[in-house]
């Protein structure tokens, strides 16, 4: 898919998270220095578990990811969506390398890990209410992508949008919507589903390779074509590296 059809997240989603402050768990003399290289740090390593186990395989990530959501702000059924989709790609695909801290930097710009006004992430992993994109109606600096599915996943017939906690836009969600809660259904509203699917995207955008600084940013800018846009995940991912709030 081009970068030219992958706009995922609307203009109204990234102003309001640019203006995020970032703040420490700790008081600022205890506070770590916040790494800035690329690719951002893999932070603590999510543990093994069987994903082919049936149901949510996330659940099992609930150990590791709670002393990371108390350090970071991240709610606790978030992180174990980017520990699940971290270890499913790294059994099937070791050698892409995608750590868990960048789902959660993408994340964490696209929709607050899900909790962008006021959305909830239930314990399944889905977010209500649905968050959903600007028209992509070419307008405000957005991409121009018509209805590519008859509203039946945006919710719009005219124009697509961007959906979910990882502003999918329907014609990517498509190519590369997995279902990850075990439920049978691949929802770009379960922060499950939706953190694998990235993961897998990302993957191929990086040509299989994210360990690297060009495969990293190649990726996420494949993602979101924005330098700012990168610097923005980096340093997200790079906090949450080290346990810091950001």
């Amino acid at each position: 898919m081009t970068t030219l059809r992958r706009r995922l997240v609307a203009p109204l989603l990234l102003g309001s998270v640019a203006l995020a402050a970032s703040a420490c768990v700790s008081m600022p003399w205890d506070q770590p220095d916040i790494p800035e290289g690329i690719p951002p740090g893999p932070g603590v390593q999510q543990p093994y578990i069987d994903i082919n186990q049936p149901g949510r395989t996330a659940d099992k990530m609930r150990e590791w990811a709670e002393p990371i959501a108390e350090a970071t702000g991240i709610p606790v059924t978030s992180l174990e969506a980017y520990g699940n989709a971290a270890e499913i790609q790294r059994q099937q695909h070791p050698e892409c390398g995608l750590a868990w801290t960048t789902l959660a930097g993408i994340a964490g710009v696209e929709s607050k890990h899900g909790e962008h006004r006021g959305a909830e992430v239930a314990a399944n992993g889905d977010v209500r209410p649905e968050i959903r994109g600007m028209a992509l109606d070419g307008t405000k600096g957005n991409w121009e992508i018509r209805d590519s599915e008859g509203g039946k996943l945006d919710g719009d017939t005219l124009y697509d949008r961007a959906m979910g906690p990882f502003q999918f836009i329907p014609e990517t969600w498509q190519r590369f919507g997995v279902d990850a809660n075990g439920d049978g259904v691949a929802d770009p509203d379960n922060i499950d589903d939706a953190a694998l699917s990235a993961a897998r995207y990302l993957c191929v955008s990086a040509g299989g390779d994210m360990t690297t600084p060009a495969g990293w940013e190649k990726a996420v800018l494949t993602y979101n074509n924005s330098m700012s846009y990168v610097i923005r995940v980096r340093n997200h991912a790079n906090a949450y590296s080290v346990n810091v709030r950001y």
